[in-house]
């Protein structure tokens, strides 16, 4: 899309299209060079054509088809053009809602959006129609989402309070350490056993009192053994998972035992450590109801879309050789404004 917003794909409805498809023969490895267009679904008044459901699935038919071979590539492409089917019958169902209310964007809106995209360099030509009409759709489904549901979402004190409490680790600043090493680097013409007694031995001199410095100066093939080895300041999450293991129990002044890696070998002294801390919820009140309003956005919009779709005729038509017969969406979701 190249104005995007969140949109479901519905399972029953997803379900539904994914059968009529595959039934249909409509999805398989390698298109035929020239596909007879007709039509594919009918979204109350309005008409879903095939040509329309290749073109919008032609960048990742394309990525499907380079990834995979076989029967997983029919796999894969049934349920890209299930999902592509579905998402265009939503698209449809909210278009049309917008008419419902309407909901108009104007021929300047539509200039000026589709200016605003070239110049952040997507490929797009003012004067082609397809274009314009692209925009124009994406600019009436945000209007129309603003509308009917981010319009009535709330967000109280409470809520966010609640959503600090429950999620308190999201916003929890890692633990720091400062560290010193001794490091031996693995190199392939060592023996990694003779590394091994190596860091053994200087395991042996530091319990003898030898100075930490004074042998990362010496032994460190890392160059912050010119200064000791120290490291410096490091959060968690930023060493390699073998050194994080080997600290995280240590107290300050305690030296690791000798740690492997992909790397080398290590020896690891916790200089200091400051422990995980929260950041106060006044510091993260306005990030928090960011996330509770994008929240409940999408839940009120999922409901919505629903409630479009059980009010909505919406007909998956597939030719099933040699009899012509149709799929009706409706069967899975029933409708009291459904046709017969």
């Amino acid at each position: 899309m190249i104005i995007s917003f969140r949109t479901s794909t519905s399972a029953p409805i997803a379900l539904a299209v994914l059968l009529a498809l595959a039934a249909a023969g409509l999805v398989r490895p390698a298109l035929a060079a020239k596909v007879e267009d007709r039509i594919v679904a009918i979204v109350n008044s309005d008409l879903i054509m095939l040509s329309e459901i290749k073109r919008e699935l032609a960048p990742e038919r394309e990525r499907i088809e380079k990834q995979y071979r076989g029967d997983e590539l029919s796999r894969r492409l049934q349920m890209a053009e299930a999902i592509a089917l579905t998402r265009m019958i939503e698209r449809r169902l909210q278009i049309q809602e917008a008419k419902v209310r309407n909901l108009d964007v104007g021929d300047q809106e539509v200039k000026q959006a589709l200016k605003q995209l070239i110049q952040q360099g997507e490929k797009l030509d003012e004067k082609d129609p397809a274009s314009m009409k692209s925009v124009r759709d994406q600019l009436t489904l945000l209007k129309v989402v603003d509308r009917e549901v981010r319009s009535g979402v709330m967000v109280a004190d409470p809520e966010m309070k609640r959503y600090y409490q429950e999620h308190r680790d999201r916003f929890a600043l890692p633990e720091e350490y400062t560290l010193s090493q001794i490091f031996l680097k693995a190199r392939p013409s060592d023996d990694l056993a003779d590394l091994k007694a190596k860091a053994r031995e200087i395991m042996t001199q530091l319990k003898q009192g030898e100075s930490f410095e004074d042998l990362a100066l010496h032994y460190s093939d890392d160059p912050t053994g010119s200064r000791g080895g120290r490291l410096g300041l490091v959060r968690q999450g930023e060493l390699l998972p073998a050194i994080e293991r080997g600290v995280s129990n240590l107290v300050p002044g305690g030296v690791s035992d000798v740690i492997e890696s992909p790397i080398g070998l290590h020896i690891v002294r916790l200089d200091d450590k400051k422990p995980k801390q929260f950041r106060p919820y006044e510091e993260v009140r306005q990030e928090i109801q960011a996330l509770v309003f994008q929240q409940k956005s999408e839940d009120m919009f999922q409901a919505w879309l629903a409630d479009l779709k059980n009010k909505a005729y919406i007909e998956i038509k597939f030719d099933s050789a040699p009899l012509k017969q149709t799929t009706s969406v409706p069967a899975l979701l029933p409708s009291p404004t459904s046709k017969p």
